[in-house]
């Protein structure tokens, strides 16, 4: 099967290639990737999409918004809020704030990153600053006092720099 080079992921497969447009049900798939878009940009503000995106966005990639924003930030039963706190829990879960502080670049800076800027969908989606809190002191009970405190670490400057900014 002959495939593509891109230089930013190497070799990818044919499938990959493929356009929005030529898969099945393209119209849904782009209904859905439009309605994850209104959702991260209320999420995350249009400054942090954009960035996002001028980082590249790629057909490849486009299912992954789809998937995440498209269906389930779209879906009934949680508010945004409560979505926003279980990413808060999920990502500090992973303890990887450590890493970075080693050294280890890789998804340990995109979880540290990712974490950082959920603190700012919590906030945008109503979540208070003692909500944040007890999602992490809930999370570091769970996953370990170590995690936990790397988690409040990361949580305090993103906190910090959201006063400063008189967003909380």
């Amino acid at each position: 099967m002959r495939g593509y080079q891109d230089e930013r992921i190497g070799r990818m497969p044919r499938i990959a290639t493929m356009t929005s447009l030529n898969r099945p049900q393209a119209e849904a798939h782009e209904e859905l990737y439009n309605a994850g878009m209104v959702f991260r940009r209320k999420v995350m503000g249009d400054e942090y999409v954009d960035n996002q995106l001028a980082k590249g966005a790629s057909e490849f990639m486009k299912p992954m918004q789809e998937v995440g924003w498209g269906t389930i930030w779209t879906r009934p039963g949680l508010e945004l809020k409560q979505r926003s706190l279980i990413n808060i829990a999920l990502l500090a879960s992973q303890g990887k704030e450590a890493e970075v502080t080693f050294g280890a670049w890789t998804m340990a800076m995109d979880r540290c990153h990712s974490l950082m800027h959920s603190f700012s969908g919590a906030v945008n989606n109503g979540a208070s600053v003692i909500e944040i809190r007890e999602t992490l002191l809930q999370t570091a009970v769970y996953c370990g006092i170590p995690t936990g405190m790397a988690s409040f670490r990361v949580a305090e400057a993103a906190l910090a720099k959201l006063d400063k900014e008189g967003k909380i």
